[in-house]
């Protein structure tokens, strides 16, 4: 097993340099700290970490991986694991990925390190081939997005959601229908061919598809560049909650009229959603429920685990059994701000037909 000590021989350094390098310690030189972080990558000193606890103890932590937590989504996934864990005696980890495949290995690594009990992840669309390995060493889940590799997940049905939300508008009418979203993430992927569907099950083509990041700044341009087409859509679709946030931002301060100019269908429901302009129609997530019986199966894991020793977990990633799979369901609330087209036939009854911002509202 590889130790600090054989760090510091193959360096010339001392035993506790390396420890303070390893540890980030800010008395130690950045060159040093570099230094010393590939020799552990190249003698292999994390991965022995981790086959540590795999033999041994582990701590009281669970790590939360996701790749922000300024959606709404991650935020409240994070306050509701932290209680679901704390009543079993155990503590949320958050580390943060920005998406980005090295900085997500980076973490797993040190989460390892802290020995926590177990992960739950929310993947970055490629992980590294490393990442999957080191997160297969510990009784882990996959959370919203999926990575075969990975195995077991707790997700929602993406694409059935952003169907029934897409025929929401075409049943008012709506024929030119924009769509501002990711083909990144399988989620994006799912939601998009959702969309998709919908459109084809009624005839019709998309008028201006937006593909990019799911985040505020992309939201913002797509809706502009879909505004400038013409003819520009009657309705846009959103499908994440910074996209979406982005889009009715940058709408506002635009001034446009809502559902006058533009019907706007959303993703995530929160408190600025219900009183953003005439009310945000838009797909509810089920956080709670998803984030609840996500972290409530992983302990079960935890607990079992336990009872059975550590053979039952086996290195490299691979996992006994099937993998577990949950699904759960967005729902459709309506709101203000769609209504049928102002050109179309239904557009004389958009009074009587669009939902009041004080009205309950609609699920689907």
């Amino acid at each position: 097993m590889i130790t600090i000590r054989d760090i510091a021989g193959r360096l010339d350094l001392s035993v506790s340099t390396v420890g303070r390098a390893l540890a980030d310690h800010p008395r130690i030189s950045r060159p040093t700290k570099e230094r010393v972080r590939a020799m552990a990558d190249e003698l292999g000193y994390i991965a022995n970490t981790a086959a540590r606890v795999m033999r041994g103890g582990s701590s009281r932590l669970i790590g939360l991986l996701v790749p922000d937590i300024r959606s709404t989504f991650y935020a409240m996934t994070a306050q509701v694991l932290s209680k679901c864990f704390a009543r079993d005696g155990y503590h949320l980890a958050l580390a943060i990925t920005d998406d980005d495949p090295a900085a997500e290995c980076q973490k797993v690594r040190e989460l390892l390190s802290a020995r926590v009990a177990g992960i739950v992840i929310v993947p970055s669309a490629a992980p590294h081939r490393e990442t999957v390995t080191l997160v297969g060493m510990v009784p882990h889940v996959q959370l919203l997005r999926r990575t075969p590799a990975l195995g077991d997940w707790f997700g929602m049905d993406d694409e059935r959601a952003m169907q029934e939300a897409t025929q929401h508008l075409i049943e008012l009418g709506h024929r030119r229908i924009g769509y501002v979203g990711d083909a990144i993430f399988t989620t994006g992927k799912a939601r998009y061919r959702g969309f998709c569907r919908a459109l084809a099950a009624a005839g019709l083509s998309p008028e201006g598809v937006e593909l990019g990041a799911p985040c505020q700044g992309f939201g913002a341009a797509a809706v502009v560049r879909l505004l400038a087409q013409r003819p520009a859509p009657t309705a846009v679709v959103t499908s994440s909650v910074l996209v979406t946030l982005g889009v009715a931002d940058r709408l506002a301060a635009l001034g446009i009229k809502v559902p006058g100019r533009l019907s706007v269908l959303g993703f995530g429901d929160g408190p600025w959603q219900r009183w953003w302009g005439p009310g945000l129609t838009t797909l509810r997530l089920p956080t709670e429920e998803l984030a609840t019986s996500c972290g409530l199966w992983l302990l079960h894991r935890l607990h079992d685990r336990a009872q059975a020793g550590p053979q039952r977990h086996r290195r490299g990633g691979r996992q006994q059994g099937s993998p577990h799979a949950a699904i759960t369901s967005p729902s459709l609330v309506v709101r203000g701000s769609t209504a049928p087209p102002a050109r179309c036939p239904g557009g004389r009854q958009r009074a009587s037909s669009r939902a009041s911002p004080s009205r309950a509202p609609r699920r689907r």
